[in-house]
C-alpha cells in the first residue's frame, strides 16, 4: 500500500485478460488450493485401487506423502498469521522503554481482549468506583496488560 509504483503495476497486471482480472491474492493461494484437491483425489483412487495391490501401496505412499506436505503448509500459514499478529500489535503498543521485545519466532499470541478495571477510592468517606478499561494479552510465554493512550 505505501509502494504507488507497485500498486500501479499490479493494478495493470491483474487488469490484463492473461491473468483473467485475478488478483495477485487468488494466485498466491491457489497452491494451496491444488494441493488439497490433489488429496481428494487420491482419496478416490484408493477407494478404487484391489486391496493389496502394488497401485494401492504407491497410491498410500503418495497420500500420506501430500498429508505431510499439507500438514506442514498450514503449520506455516499459522506461524506466518501469529507473526503478523506481533507485528501488528508492536505498531499499536507503545513501551515506556525498550526492554521487552514483542516478537519473536517463539512467541506467539494466544488471546487478546478488552477487560474493566476497577479503582476503589478508599480515601472518601463514601467508597467511590472508578472504571477504566485495560487489554490483556495472553501469549505462549508470558502475560501483558495495557492500557489506551489517555
Amino acid at each position: 500500500n505505501g509502494n504507488a509504483g507497485f500498486q500501479q503495476v499490479l493494478e495493470r497486471l491483474e487488469s490484463d485478460p492473461v491473468c483473467q482480472r485475478l488478483s495477485l491474492k487468488s494466485f498466491l493461494i491457489l497452491p494451496f488450493q491444488r494441493i488439497t484437491r490433489l488429496k481428494l483425489l487420491l482419496q478416490n483412487i484408493l477407494k478404487r485401487t484391489r486391496p493389496g495391490s502394488e497401485e494401492e501401496v504407491q497410491a498410500t505412499q503418495a497420500y500420506d506423502a501430500l498429508e505431510t506436505l499439507i500438514k506442514d503448509c498450514n503449520e506455516n500459514v499459522q506461524r506466518m498469521k501469529s507473526t503478523e499478529e506481533l507485528i501488528y500489535l508492536s505498531q499499536k503498543i507503545e513501551f515506556e522503554c525498550k526492554i521487552f521485545p514483542l516478537i519473536s519466532q517463539s512467541r506467539r499470541l494466544v488471546k487478546c481482549g478488552e477487560l474493566t478495571a476497577l479503582d476503589f477510592n478508599t480515601l472518601s468517606p463514601k467508597w467511590k468506583v472508578t472504571t477504566r478499561p485495560i487489554y490483556l494479552h495472553l501469549f505462549n510465554d508470558c502475560l501483558l496488560l495495557s492500557r489506551p493512550k489517555e
